[in-house]
């Protein structure tokens, strides 16, 4: 499993790379514009084709998108849910033009408390954002990111993603999932030990399937498990602790998927310690990883 973290590119996209390499990143997760915004300057393809270039020419690891947190694809709200859907295409096309593995986005809520119709609304929003995308979507992979479960977030639990994917009708290369352990820890899910990790990877194969698993956020957990709040700590230092990561990092079915930490704290000291810590918990389940 490669490790790296989600990085600035103020300034210039290139200059992700620059921060992933002086902290010892295999990969980094960016956002593509302003993440507190529905618009952002329209992107230069020259940039993103330096981008691409200069993270081939240095051999880097993959590099992921991250989507405005603005975006809603679920809710019952049409004009939110249509402002949602142009502005997740204008991310998928940004996505692509930055050769990205995979554009993260969260998927909304559910106002109405019906699963079964969210995720219908969200699939349906998913494909259109892909028909505005058009052929500037040049292949780029959507990942859909499970919550924490508070309020009235949707995705909370495997089951109502595996929905989207049912609804959606697209296949894996094309629409996948992100894992934050955080999340999956504050709602429930027991991640913080072996025997937990053997449940969660059960459930795993038989709803969202391994297959679609494109990018965990590896993040501690503040709070305790089932609190349904979503806030990330320092890896070791919350409540999944060393043995949570140290399974996950040795669950064979898991190894393909890259992992970026999203931590609390300054730079470059939080990206460093952390990912420090995560490269020796993947030595210690097997030198050769």
């Amino acid at each position: 499993m490669l490790i790296g973290a989600h990085v600035s590119v103020a300034g210039g996209y290139v200059n992700g790379l620059d921060y992933g390499e002086s902290i010892a990143a295999e990969c980094i997760q960016i956002f593509a514009k302003s993440p507190r915004q529905w618009r952002g300057p329209k992107i230069d393809p020259a940039a993103g084709a330096h981008f691409v270039a200069e993270r081939e020419r240095r051999s880097f690891g993959p590099a992921f998108s991250h989507t405005a947190y603005l975006i809603n694809l679920s809710t019952t709200d049409d004009e939110l849910r249509a402002k949602s859907v142009v502005a997740l295409a204008d991310e998928i096309v940004r996505g692509a033009y930055l050769g990205v593995a995979g554009v993260v986005t969260h998927i909304g809520n559910d106002p109405g408390g019906d699963s079964a119709a969210a995720a219908q609304r969200a699939a349906a929003s998913i494909r259109q954002a892909f028909e505005f995308a058009g052929p500037d979507a040049k292949g780029t992979r959507l990942l859909l990111e499970n919550t924490a479960g508070a309020g009235r977030s949707f995705g909370c639990c495997f089951t109502e993603l595996a929905d989207v994917f049912g609804h959606a009708e697209m296949p894996p290369e094309q629409l996948g999932w992100c894992f934050d352990t955080c999340h999956g820890f504050a709602y429930g899910m027991p991640v913080d030990s072996e025997a937990g990790w053997e449940e969660v990877i059960s459930e795993i194969e038989t709803t969202v399937t391994v297959e679609r698993l494109g990018l965990v956020h590896g993040n501690d957990c503040m709070f305790e498990r089932g609190s349904k709040r979503d806030r990330h700590a320092w890896i070791g230092d919350g409540h999944i602790g060393v043995d949570g990561f140290r399974a996950m990092l040795c669950r064979p079915e898991l190894k393909s998927a890259p992992l970026a930490l999203e931590m609390p704290g300054e730079t470059p000291e939080k990206d460093i310690v952390n990912i420090e810590r995560l490269k020796a918990l993947r030595l210690e389940c097997s030198p050769s990883q």
